[in-house]
This record gives structure tokens, C-alpha cells and sequence, in this order.
């Protein structure tokens, strides 16, 4: 039973990880970025309006999570999504958000 607990608490710590990765702006901007294919990090900084050093500090972050991937060919790094789920669970979040404005707003007095 103590290896059960273990094993689940162990889960749920992986769990919490990935969600604190997804907590910044920073980095859920990156993916965003990502979720159209590899780029590079001045790619990503032109898209985001991140500096490179800031994007390249939160993708060596994704990448030490396996959220990301990097190819590198020649003198440039490309970097990809290697966990797709991410954008299952962001479309999820992104959903209920939704839902919840349009409950929202359909509660305000109309003028």
C-alpha cells in the first residue's frame, strides 16, 4: 500500500510541476509560438516581444521538463513541442474560460 502512496505522490508532483510551467506567460507564450512548428529563439523573441535571453532561460526550462525539443542544424537551434498534450489541456482551460465570460457577461444588467 506504501508503494501505491508513494507512486501517486510521486504522479502528483510531476502534475504540479507541468502546471507551475504553465503558470507563466512567458512560457505559455513560447508554446504558442511552438504549436505552429520548430523555430528559433529570435523566432520566438520577434513573436513574443521577449528578449532572446529571457526566451531561451524559459525554453532550456520546457526543455529540461520534456515539454520541448531542440534540433540543432548547422549554427541555429530549433525547437519544437514534444509533449502535444500541452495544447489538448490549454484548449480545455481555454474552453471553460470562455464558458465562464459568456456566463459572466449574460449575468450583467443590460442598459
Amino acid at each position: 500500500m506504501a508503494d501505491v502512496d508513494a507512486q501517486q505522490s510521486e504522479s502528483m508532483e510531476l502534475i504540479a510541476h507541468t502546471f507551475r510551467l504553465l503558470g507563466d506567460v512567458q512560457r505559455l507564450g513560447i508554446l504558442h509560438c511552438l504549436q505552429s512548428g520548430e523555430q528559433t529563439v529570435g523566432e520566438i523573441a520577434a513573436q513574443t516581444g521577449a528578449s532572446p535571453s529571457n526566451v531561451s532561460k524559459h525554453l532550456a526550462t520546457l526543455r529540461a521538463s520534456g515539454l520541448v525539443g531542440r534540433r540543432q542544424a548547422g549554427n541555429w537551434a530549433y525547437f519544437e513541442i514534444t509533449a502535444p498534450f500541452i495544447f489538448d489541456l490549454c484548449d480545455i482551460v481555454c474552453s471553460g474560460a470562455r464558458e465562464r465570460l459568456e456566463r459572466e457577461r449574460a449575468s450583467l444588467p443590460t442598459r
